[in-house]
C-alpha cells in the first residue's frame, strides 16, 4: 500500500459513506414525501439512474483530463447534489429530491472507477490486492455513515434534512483528500496510434461477459435487499436505530473482507471466489425467510455484504483479462453501465415490492439472478477447461 492507495482507499470510505446514508435515508425521506407508496425508492432510482446516463461523460472525462481532474468534477457534483437534496426536503418537494438524487449519480459513475484506478496504482502482480484493499476503505463508509444517518436526523426541524448538509461537508473533505492524490500522467496521443478493439468486439469475449454478469448481477440483488431493508424493517416496527445498526453491519460485510479477499483469489482462483459469493448470497436469503427479528436481518444483510465483497472483487479483478491499457476508458464505462442500469430496475423493484408483496417475496425473487451469476461463473469455468484440455 502506497501512499496514493492509502488516500484513495480514503476516497472510497468517503464515497461509500455517501452511499450509505442515501440509501438509509433517500427510501424513507421518499416514503414521507411520494405521492404514493410504491414511489418510496425512486429518489434511490434516480441516484443509480443518473449514474447509468453519466457513464460516457464520464469515461470521456476520464479520457480527456485524466483520473485526477474527472474525480475532482464528481466530488464537486457530490457536493451541489447533497445541497440540492437539503433544499428538497426543507421545501418537502418529492420530484426535486429525485432530480437531485439523478445529478448524484455523476459522483456515483465517478467512484465506481475508485476501483479500477487501484489497479493502476500497483505493479501488475498485486493489482488483486490493491483493489481488494482500496475497496476495504469503505468500512470508513459502513461505521461513519449509519451514524452520520442517525445523529444527523433530527439536526433540523425537517427529519434527514440535516444529513444532506453533512454530506456535503464529507465531499468537500473528499475534495481534500483528492488534491493530494497523484495519478499516472495521460498518455500522449499522436496520429495513428492504435485505439485498441472495438467496444463491440471487447464486449463479446466470455471473460467480458461473465466478469460484467458478476458485477452486475451481484450489485442488483445486494441492491435489491438492501434499498428495502430501512422499509421492511420500519413495516416491522422496529425504530431507524435498529434499521442503521443492520446497515452499519451489511456494509462492514462489504468492506472488512477486503484485507483478504486479493490473497484469496491469489490463492483460489477468482471464479472460485466469486462462487462462494453467490452461496452466501443464497444463505442470506435462507436466513431472511426464516423470520423478521432484529438478529435476522442483521445476519441475513451482513453475509449479503461478505458475499457482494466476493462477487464484486473478483468481478473487477476478471474484467482486467478483458481490454488492454487504451481500451479501459470504454471497457470499464460498459461495465459500470450495466451495473448502475441493473441497479435501476431492483432499485425500482425493492420499493415496489416490499410495499405490495412483502419481504418474503423479495428475498425469492433475487434468487433468480443469483442462479444465472452461477450459471455464468459455470460456463466460463466450463470454457476454460476446454481450452486448456482440448478434446
Amino acid at each position: 500500500m502506497n501512499k496514493n492507495l492509502w488516500l484513495l482507499s480514503a476516497a472510497q470510505g468517503l464515497f461509500l459513506t455517501n452511499n450509505v446514508v442515501f440509501i438509509a435515508i433517500n427510501g424513507l425521506v421518499g416514503l414521507s414525501l411520494a405521492p404514493l407508496g410504491w414511489m418510496a425508492t425512486l429518489p434511490v432510482m434516480g441516484y443509480v439512474v443518473g449514474g447509468a446516463l453519466s457513464t460516457p461523460l464520464v469515461a470521456r472525462t476520464q479520457s480527456a483530463f485524466g483520473r485526477q481532474a474527472s474525480f475532482q468534477i464528481g466530488l464537486l457534483v457530490a457536493l451541489g447534489s447533497a445541497l440540492l437534496c437539503y433544499g428538497a426536503a426543507m421545501a418537502q418537494n418529492f420530484w426535486l429530491l429525485v432530480a437531485a438524487t439523478v445529478i448524484a449519480g455523476y459522483y456515483s459513475a465517478n467512484g465506481q472507477l475508485y476501483r479500477f484506478a487501484a489497479a493502476e496504482l500497483a505493479a501488475p502482480d498485486q493489482r488483486e490486492k490493491a483493489v481488494s484493499l482500496v475497496l476495504a476503505g469503505g468500512l470508513l463508509g459502513a461505521v461513519l455513515g449509519p451514524n452520520l444517518a442517525s445523529r444527523t436526523r433530527n439536526l433540523l426541524e425537517v427529519p434527514f434534512a440535516g444529513a444532506y448538509l453533512a454530506l456535503a461537508v464529507v465531499a468537500a473533505l473528499a475534495m481534500l483528500i483528492m488534491a493530494f492524490m497523484k495519478f499516472a500522467p495521460l498518455p500522449l496521443k499522436q496520429a495513428g496510434t492504435d485505439a485498441g478493439r472495438p467496444l463491440s468486439v471487447i464486449m463479446k469475449q466470455p471473460v467480458f461477459i461473465v466478469a460484467t454478469a458478476g458485477a452486475a448481477l451481484g450489485f442488483g440483488v445486494m441492491n435489491l435487499l438492501m434499498a428495502a431493508t430501512p422499509l421492511a424493517m420500519q413495516v416491522c416496527g422496529f425504530a431507524f436505530d435498529d434499521a442503521a445498526l443492520v446497515l452499519e453491519w451489511h456494509v462492514i460485510g462489504m468492506f472488512a473482507p477486503g484485507f483478504f479477499t486479493g490473497h484469496l483469489i491469489k490463492r483460489f482462483g477468482v471464479l472460485t471466489i466469486m462462487g462462494v459469493g453467490v452461496l452466501l448470497n443464497i444463505a442470506c436469503v435462507v436466513i431472511a425467510l426464516t423470520g423478521v427479528e432484529l438478529h435476522q436481518f442483521l445476519v441475513a444483510l451482513f453475509l449479503l455484504g461478505v458475499g457482494w465483497n466476493f462477487l464484486f472483487t473478483g468481478s473487477t479483478t476478471l474484467s482486467l483479462q478483458a481490454y488492454r491499457p487504451e481500451e479501459k476508458d470504454r471497457a470499464q464505462a460498459a461495465i459500470n453501465f450495466f451495473v448502475f442500469a441493473t441497479m435501476a430496475v431492483t432499485s425500482f423493484a425493492s420499493g415496489a415490492l416490499v410495499t405490495t408483496q412483502g419481504w418474503a417475496l423479495l428475498n425469492l425473487g433475487s434468487l433468480v439472478p443469483l442462479a444465472l451469476t452461477g450459471a455464468a461463473l459455470a460456463w466460463l469455468a466450463w470454457l476454460r477447461r476446454q481450452t486448456h484440455n482440448p478434446a
